[in-house]
């Protein structure tokens, strides 16, 4: 059966992804999906987005809002722009999305059949399946409305989709995941995200097996009236759903101490000052801006390379490239930039045959890890201080504006 991994709290944020972070976004999601294609295969892709945990730190490591249900709508779309124009290199496809965008995942899955040469009406039956397990089979309140699909040429997929409980401003995300899948109906889900909200009617649990069978034994013999009677005289003998490990995403906005492991993050620190010299030194040539990069490189190679474990606080991603609501701290373009820049040449010459960047990063990565039960380094409230206040020499950026400017604002009083 596909396993779970666990739930989180995502609260509901309304607002839309502003095009510079947008354009991104897509360029950063595109990078680093090839970089973990490169060292692992597309099949481990798709188990990184059935992972709740990665995909949450994912959206945050690319300037999103750390916390946020809007993270899932925007990373499906950022993806869906960044692979369309390499999906005949990786092999890997993305359909759907939020909305009216969603309702055409059927014919997107079809015509890639049609070009591909894969099952598309299988693949169409699995996206509906899908969606109609997580609207009617799991009745949690949660109402659906972004579907995506991601396809490989092989005709392995995973699902994110999400639903919202608009009364609770509250969402829930689900993940599916081809690989060990047996039934549609018979715990299917690789992971579900969101809050608890009492009792949830899951009939796909497996200790329901016999209660599907004894609805369709009710329904034909008995209708709809007897139904409800033997369901409200066995109520109380239902068992209760086993807990899942689930993280808490709070409401918060603000990214807090409490909400980072900050030993791993010191040891983020320790690894890009010292590994930093050693690997990238033309990089570091660029004034102001190079030894600040390597600090978000190291944070996009635990993305790549991180075990499961590592995305427990995906708050700490959101230390790479802050956010669009400045939350923990304006996105730094200069760096942003850069990042895109050192990863993209590492992929492009990777592709030459010269591994040589894409080991310094794996380098990168592996000191962290080291680095991290002896580092020592700043408070998260005096790091935060510092990326604020050198946010307007790295361009940062929000949905207020250049950061530059808001300073000015202030300064001038106007």
């Amino acid at each position: 059966m596909a396993r779970r991994t666990g739930s989180a709290d995502l609260p509901l944020h309304g607002g839309r992804v502003p095009p510079w972070l947008g354009t991104r976004m897509a360029s950063l999601g595109a990078i680093i999906t090839q970089a973990i294609v490169h060292h692992y295969g597309r099949d481990e892709f798709l188990r990184r987005l059935s992972h709740p945990f990665w995909f949450q730190s994912f959206g945050a490591v690319m300037g999103m809002d750390w916390h946020s249900s809007g993270i899932t709508t925007s990373v499906i779309g950022a993806l869906k722009r960044g692979l369309a124009p390499l999906q005949g290199e990786l092999g890997i496809h993305v359909c759907g999305g939020r909305g009216r965008h969603s309702r055409k995942t059927p014919d997107e899955l079809q015509a890639l059949g049609d070009r591909i040469g894969f099952d598309g009406a299988k693949l169409t039956r699995a996206s509906r399946l899908v969606a109609k397990v997580d609207s009617a089979a799991v009745q949690d309140g949660f109402d659906l409305y972004l579907h995506g699909f991601f396809v490989t040429d092989d005709g392995k997929w995973t699902v994110v989709q999400q639903g919202m409980n608009e009364d609770k401003r509250q969402a829930r995300r689900y993940h599916w995941h081809s690989e060990n899948l047996k039934s549609f109906v018979d715990e299917p889900h690789s992971a579900i995200d969101g809050p608890a909200q009492g009792e949830i009617v899951n009939l796909t649990d497996h200790r329901a097996e016999t209660s599907r069978a004894a609805q369709l034994e009710l329904l034909g013999d008995l209708g709809p009236d007897r139904i409800l009677a033997e369901y409200e005289a066995l109520n109380d003998g239902l068992p209760r759903q086993a807990l899942l490990p689930h993280l808490i995403m709070p409401a918060h906005h603000e990214v807090r101490s409490k909400d980072v492991f900050v030993r791993r993050l010191h040891g983020t620190l320790a690894a890009a000052a010292e590994r930093g010299p050693v690997d990238f030194p033309d990089l570091l040539l660029t004034p102001g801006v190079g030894a600040r990069t390597v600090r978000s490189l190291a944070m996009v190679a635990e993305v790549v390379h991180g075990a499961p474990y590592r995305f427990a606080d995906p708050a700490r991603f959101s230390l790479a490239h802050g956010g669009k609501d400045r939350h923990p701290y304006p996105v730094p373009l200069k760096v942003y930039d850069e990042t895109i820049r050192v990863m993209k040449s590492a992929v492009q010459n990777a592709k030459l045959g010269r591994d040589e960047e894409m080991h310094a990063l794996k380098r990168l990565d592996d000191q962290a890890r080291r680095l991290e039960r002896t580092a020592r380094g700043p408070s998260f409230d005096a790091f935060v201080a510092t990326e604020r206040a050198a946010s307007p020499v790295l361009d940062g950026r929000s949905v207020f504006g250049s950061e530059k400017d808001v300073v000015d604002r202030k300064t001038s009083g106007t």
